[in-house]
Formats: C-alpha cells, sequence, structure tokens
C-alpha cells in the first residue's frame, strides 16, 4: 500500500511539473507568431501545399524559440518576479517547477528550433539564430533601457515576418516591415504606459527601464507611433507597387479595421485600463479579436479576387 501511495505520489508529481512546464512556455503568446504568414498571404502563395508546410515549420520554429527564451528569461529573474504582484505566479518563481527541469526544456527547444530552421534553409537558420540572439541580449541587458527595450521586441516581429517570407523563398515588401515595427512600437509603449501606471512608484523595481519613462513621454511616443502605423498603413494600401502587385486598388477598404484596431487598443489602455499584454487584449477582448478577423477576410477577399 506504501508503494502504491509512493507511486502515485510521484505521478501527481510529474503531472503537475508538466502543467507548470506548459504554463511557462506561454502558449497564448504564439499568437504573435501569426506574422511569419504575412509573406504566404500577401505573396498570395496561401493555394501552394508545400509554401503552407514550410510556413508552418517556420511557425513552430518561432514558437520553440520564444518559448525557450522565455524560460530562460524566467530562470533569470526568478528572485525579482516574486516580488512582482503578477509575475510571482510564474511556475519558476512560484516554485512549481524545478529549475533543472526548465533549463532542459529550454536548452532542448532552442536546440529543436535551430534545428527546425536549418531545415527550411540557410537564411532561415540566420534569420531564427538572430532572432534567438537578439532576444537572449534583450533578456541580459536590453530590457532595462528605455526605449531601446520596445525597439527590440519589435525588431523581434520584423525578425518573424522575415522569417516566414525566407521559408517560402518570397521578398517580403518593405511596406510591410515598416507597418509591422511601427505597430509593434505602438503596442510596445502602450504596454509600457499601462504598466507605469498599475505598477505606481514600485514600476521600476519590477521592470528597470520603466525609470526611464513618465506618463507624458509615453503619451508623446504612442501618439507618434500611432499616427505612423496608421499613414504607413495607408501608403502601403495605395502605393503603386502594392496596387501593381495585386492588381487592385481595393486594399485602401481594409483601413477602417486598423484605425478602429489602433482605436479599440487605445481605449483599452485609457479607458478600461488594460492593455498590459497586448496578446491577451487581443483573445480576450471580443471587439478586437473580430476586428483582426475582419481584416483578414477583407485582405483575403480582395487580393484573391484578382
Amino acid at each position: 500500500m506504501l508503494c502504491t501511495h509512493h507511486h502515485t505520489s510521484r505521478e501527481n508529481s510529474a503531472f503537475m511539473i508538466a502543467v507548470a512546464l506548459w504554463r511557462s512556455l506561454r502558449p497564448t503568446h504564439w499568437v504573435k507568431n501569426l506574422v511569419v504568414f504575412a509573406g504566404l498571404i500577401f505573396a498570395r502563395h496561401f493555394d501552394r501545399v508545400a509554401d503552407v508546410e514550410r510556413a508552418c515549420g517556420a511557425f513552430a520554429v518561432f514558437c520553440a524559440l520564444a518559448s525557450a527564451v522565455y524560460l530562460f528569461n524566467d530562470i533569470r529573474d526568478r528572485e525579482s518576479d516574486r516580488a512582482h504582484p503578477e509575475k510571482q505566479k510564474r511556475p519558476i518563481a512560484a516554485g512549481t517547477l524545478p529549475v533543472r527541469a526548465a533549463a532542459v526544456c529550454a536548452v532542448t527547444l532552442a536546440a529543436a528550433g535551430l534545428a527546425g530552421a536549418a531545415a527550411l534553409g540557410r537564411s532561415v537558420l540566420v534569420t531564427a539564430a538572430a532572432y534567438a540572439l537578439l532576444n537572449v541580449a534583450y533578456s541580459v541587458v536590453l530590457k532595462r533601457l528605455a526605449i531601446i527595450d520596445v525597439m527590440i521586441v519589435a525588431l523581434g516581429f520584423v525578425l518573424r515576418a522575415v522569417g516566414g517570407a525566407e521559408a517560402i523563398g518570397v521578398a517580403i515588401s518593405p511596406w510591410l516591415i515598416v507597418c509591422t515595427i511601427l505597430l509593434a512600437l505602438f503596442l510596445g509603449f502602450g504596454k509600457r504606459r499601462w504598466e507605469l501606471v498599475a505598477l505606481g512608484d514600485d514600476a521600476a523595481s519590477h521592470r528597470a527601464a520603466l525609470a526611464g519613462y513618465s506618463p507624458h513621454l509615453l503619451d508623446q511616443l504612442i501618439a507618434v507611433t500611432t499616427a505612423s502605423t496608421v499613414v504607413a498603413y495607408a501608403l502601403y494600401t495605395l502605393s503603386a507597387d502594392t496596387q501593381a502587385k495585386f492588381g487592385t486598388d481595393q486594399l485602401i477598404w481594409t483601413l477602417p479595421f486598423v484605425l478602429y484596431g489602433v482605436f479599440r487598443y487605445l481605449y483599452l489602455i485609457h479607458g478600461a485600463h488594460q492593455g498590459g499584454n497586448p496578446t491577451t487584449v487581443l483573445l480576450r477582448d471580443a471587439p478586437m479579436l473580430a476586428n483582426a478577423i475582419l481584416w483578414l477576410i477583407a485582405v483575403l477577399v480582395i487580393i484573391t479576387r484578382h
């Protein structure tokens, strides 16, 4: 009976560690990696099975690398996370996930991600390696530097988009790179403002970069990136190259979805006091999610009609 009890306890312990590990991988954040499909969509290769498979492979690569970085970051920051009102619930900080198990998983995921990137081609491997190294540098040093911290996060989105395009052998439009980095900056500065207000006087102790921000500065940065994002997207839809590529000038009709998405996020930051996690906002805020889906449908309908 005693052996049976110990056996059951070990099984329960292993199950709890597995659950904690899954949480630490941040699977809900994998939605950020959907940007790898931008090249597939805007090159109109979504009817090519081989390219769809390769794009899905790139998506898996960046999910593995992102989760490896999350584990690495949580291991490094476990002590400071224990003093944070939300981060203290993370499995490593809470002690429900052993550091050794997290480290082994991080190394395994990083190796698998880079191996998968290599299988997709040298250019994908270079892009994926750059993404991984950039994120490690962010976790170690760069996340402590105001403005630089958000710019590095935005660059990570660009590398994902480039990696997805490289995987299927198409050139990603410079306009899409500009729009991607501007949108990421907008969301990043919005997140920083929410954190600064929500954490109050303790903000800098939870995130060092917040010491270099003020609500007024962030409002200015958000204003600049808001206008820049909308204008850049409008110019992309109206550019001669875009109209020649898709054989239509109708993409401008997708601009209202972009405007609403930007305005809705600003409302959530300032009016509803949300916005601490853009991914969570997208997945849990019904108007934002519906707007994103409608934008995608509108884009697909317009670019496939010609």
